[in-house]
């Protein structure tokens, strides 16, 4: 019998089979690279963190340089993550970040002393924000502005860190100029650090987690009874 290569069955089979092709190839080809797309991500996260560790330029293997450096991973109750690295001996805190830009997100790294309070270094990063202006926020030039700034006010409540246009002044924290002509980027910036580090607030201010003493009737009455007497 032959086959009626004009037919509409045909048709529809011969397609079918070539998009089951195409798809099984495309599956075996995502399955063989994400491996390596895993760790990529994972080595372009450790490149962040290391830039706000301000060991970016370290000469050598990323990923060893990172491991070398990490002590811990804290995570707190809201499943935030905490890094804690030991760099020339001196304990560093790394916050990771993430916010919203004028065109998508934010986020980055934001590396503290010991003390919890003092800025070591900042890493920043975005997705599709206007080259030459907002996109400077990752730029070592505004970065730089942050080292050494305090997250704390006077009464030494957590209250981040401002970005605002040269000229103007926050109240009660510490601040950095904004980008130029990046006003939307430049609050964001500002509104993320403000954001996360209230979620970060019981972690930097060492709340210790209270056990509430509940009392059981037995106890109750006990102590009624040697009240009584």
């Amino acid at each position: 019998m032959k086959l009626n290569t004009n037919s509409n069955i045909y048709t529809f089979v011969y397609m079918t089979v070539v998009v089951v092709i195409v798809a099984v190839l495309l599956a075996v080809v995502s399955s063989a690279l994400q491996e390596r797309k895993d760790k990529n991500v994972l080595l372009d996260k450790q490149k962040q963190i290391l830039g706000a560790l301000k060991v970016d330029s370290i000469q050598g293997d990323a990923a060893e340089v990172y491991m070398s450096l990490m002590t811990d991973t804290i995570t707190l109750k809201n499943g935030k993550e905490v890094y804690v690295a030991s760099l020339n001996g001196a304990t560093k805190y790394v916050l990771p970040l993430a916010g919203k830009g004028l065109w998508g997100g934010i986020g980055g790294y934001l590396a503290l002393d010991e003390d919890k309070n003092t800025i070591w270094g900042v890493n920043f990063n975005h997705e599709g924000e206007t080259p030459g202006l907002g996109a400077k926020i990752v730029e070592k030039e505004f970065r730089s502005q942050f080292e050494n700034k305090h997250i704390r006010n006077a009464a030494n409540e957590v209250v981040s860190v401002a970005v605002l246009k040269a000229g103007k002044k926050a109240e009660g924290q510490e601040q950095v100029d904004a980008v130029s002509g990046a006003t939307i980027t430049s609050e964001g910036v500002s509104k993320m650090l403000e954001e996360e580090m209230k979620n970060y607030a019981e972690f930097l201010n060492d709340v210790p987690v209270v056990e509430e003493n509940v009392e059981t009737n037995e106890e109750k009455e006990a102590d009624n009874v040697i009240a009584e007497d």
